[in-house]
């Protein structure tokens, strides 16, 4: 079997190591009671981000009472911290640091560079008071800095939808002070920064539609970084059909194309096994046009319900004719998705329209 990501990491040996590095800036860390704190009897059961947790929790009481001295201590050992453990110092700030805000940003901004303060920031920004917004305006102040990672901190540490982190309810309802932010970095140098924004855009898409779609035009055309920005940032609008971003990215209306003789290669497929989808696709007109195609399939779920989920085929120019074509599917189940037998569905897209869909049985 293979080993467990939660077994991984905060092993003994990695976790001793961390203890050391903080040893060297604070001569009365007591390396033994932390340790033997840290791997009590619960801590196998823990799940990984459970474990950090209790890494910083059992850190406390080995430090300084002081906040700011404690929180001076792991400033200057981080540079030194590796691996996961890292990850333990901006939870250190998450925990503790809500009422020093001035030393807490200011740590999160230097610890971010060597791990991840994105998840630690979003009390800070959630807890801003309606008129301060002290947060977005040093996050916005971020966007500037010299290094790449504080950099793409500030888009990343704002994200509305960032997955497995605290929501920001205010920002998802009005993204309004994370546009500064955005504005700043989409000519950034670093790819790793535009992905950012692009998600970040992504994220305000969801709720937003509108307002996403406006700043994608106005970014569109720009150069080629802020067209895969807007591109990747228009990905969940593009999925769900929304003619105004096919259009901006040049898939028109496809009433003259259609797809004819919708097959599979047998309409009962066992869980795990593959589907192949063939099918005629049949372009009229008289230009060549821009087409993307994509394929849905509708899982039964265990609750007797279903869910639609959409996938890429291709983005490519056609020129007028038919073309044979097919797709292969995989039923295996997966970490992120479980198949339940029963029956499913798959459809194939044409610039956000379904134009043909079959029905096919799941079978264990």
């Amino acid at each position: 079997m293979p080993e467990k990501l939660k077994d991984h990491y905060f092993t003994k040996q990695s976790v001793t190591k961390f203890a050391e590095v903080l040893i060297k800036h604070y001569s009365k860390f007591d390396k033994k009671k932390f340790v033997k704190s840290v791997f009590n009897k619960n801590y196998s059961k823990l799940e990984l981000m459970a474990k950090m947790h209790h890494v910083t929790e059992c850190l406390k009481p080995v430090l300084p009472d002081s906040y700011k001295k404690a929180l001076s201590i792991l400033v200057k050992a981080t540079p030194k911290v590796k691996g996961f453990e890292a990850i333990c110092l901006p939870d250190f700030v998450e925990k503790y640091g809500i009422d020093f805000w001035d030393e807490s940003l200011e740590a999160l901004a230097i610890f971010t560079k060597y791990s991840t303060s994105e998840f630690a920031i979003r009390p800070f920004i959630n807890k801003d008071e309606k008129n301060e917004r002290r947060t977005m305006a040093y996050m916005k102040k971020l966007a500037k800095d010299k290094d790449k990672n504080v950099r793409r901190f500030a888009s990343e540490g704002c994200r509305p939808r960032l997955p497995w982190a605290m929501a920001l309810p205010n920002l998802k309802k009005d993204p309004a002070l994370i546009l500064p932010i955005l504005e700043i970095l989409k000519d950034d140098e670093s790819e790793f920064v535009r992905r950012s924004v692009a998600n970040n855009l992504n994220d305000i898409s969801k709720d937003h539609p509108n307002l996403a779609l406006k700043i994608a035009k106005q970014w569109y055309g720009k150069s080629e970084d802020t067209n895969w920005i807007v591109k990747h940032a228009c990905r969940t609008l593009l999925k769900a059909g929304n003619s105004k971003a096919m259009i901006l990215f040049g898939f028109g209306d496809p009433k003259n194309i259609s797809v004819k003789n919708l097959s599979l290669s047998k309409n009962k497929i066992k869980i795990g096994e593959k589907a192949e989808c063939n099918y005629t696709l049949k372009v009229g007109g008289k230009k060549k046009c821009k087409i993307r195609l994509e394929y849905a399939v509708t899982f039964a779920k265990a609750n007797n319900k279903f869910s639609k989920k959409v996938f890429k085929i291709s983005e490519k120019y056609y020129d007028t004719g038919e073309y044979n074509l097919s797709k292969k599917h995989s039923f295996a189940n997966l970490s992120t998705r479980k198949h339940y037998a029963g029956k499913h569905q798959m459809a194939i897209i044409v610039n956000g329209v379904e134009k043909a869909k079959v029905d096919l049985e799941l079978v264990g």
